[in-house]
């Protein structure tokens, strides 16, 4: 699978779970598994939580 962002080769591996982060080694984004069904795999942008710094 590749990285939707800058198309780049994602190594997922074979006994990752729904829910795992995964991040793109060139341009460092970070997807989700949203789906697995055997080897077909469905990636959604891993939410990212911002900081409030107590406010």
């Amino acid at each position: 699978m590749n990285c939707p962002e800058c198309d780049a080769a994602l190594n997922i591996p074979e006994d990752a779970a729904v829910g795992e982060i995964i991040s793109c080694p060139d341009c460092g984004a970070d997807y989700e598994i949203a789906k697995k069904d055997g080897s077909n795999v469905e990636l959604k942008q891993a939410e990212s939580v911002g900081e409030d710094w107590g406010e």
